[in-house]
């Protein structure tokens, strides 16, 4: 038999903290290194554990909240202290995030980069809400250095939006939805960003 890959043995190790007396910090502590650099969203443990104790969904949305915001500041940090060396150059640690990270590469990076001379709210809504790395965002964020204040609005916005919506659905309907929201919420996350998106372009040229 094949053995599963690495992110698929990632993907299993963060369930298996559903079904311990250390479930709720571990989702704290995920949503806090997703923000960042670990490769499992928190979302994976948020709907295991609200669909274990739905009366507590909305508790384990705060929790999940207040890790990934926290986290993505820290992501902001590393971006904005570390991401340089002396002689600007990419720094040893910025080659780790390249070489290393799943999904953070030189290119995404700099197009990243060209979404927050845009419009900064925006690029870290969409990345807060839909299944867009989140951590390349928050490094990027910072490396670009745009507005703090607006990093974090955005982020809390986002990232509320996001988790409180898949406990509420899971509140509603019960474990039986739980397949339904892995297989689609992301399409549904996608397609309201898509609206959003809209919406500034109708603001900014038509009106």
């Amino acid at each position: 038999m094949e053995k599963p890959n690495f992110i698929r043995r990632m993907y299993d190790w963060v369930l298996h903290w559903a079904n311990t007396k250390y479930a709720l910090p571990a989702l704290f502590i995920l949503a806090f290194a997703e923000s960042s650099f670990f490769p499992v969203p928190p979302d994976v443990l948020l709907i295991a554990m609200a669909v274990s104790i739905p009366a507590k969904a909305f508790r384990y949305a705060l929790v999940c909240t207040l890790g990934s915001v926290l986290g993505g500041m820290f992501g902001y940090l590393i971006g904005y202290e570390l991401w340089y060396s002396a002689n600007g150059d990419f720094s040893g640690f910025a080659n780790l995030f390249f070489n290393y990270i799943p999904g953070f590469t030189e290119e995404i990076f700099y197009s990243v980069s060209k979404m927050y001379e845009d419009n900064a709210f925006l690029a870290v809504f969409t990345a807060g809400f839909t299944p867009i790395p989140y951590k390349v965002f928050t490094i990027t964020g910072g490396v670009c250095k745009i507005d703090f204040l607006i990093f974090v609005i955005a982020s809390i916005t986002s990232r509320a939006l996001r988790f409180y919506l898949v406990s509420a659905i899971i509140f509603k309907f019960g474990a039986p939805i739980k397949i339904w929201i892995e297989k689609y919420f992301n399409l549904v996350a996608i397609g309201f960003t898509v609206l959003l998106i809209a919406g500034f372009v109708v603001i900014k040229y038509v009106m």
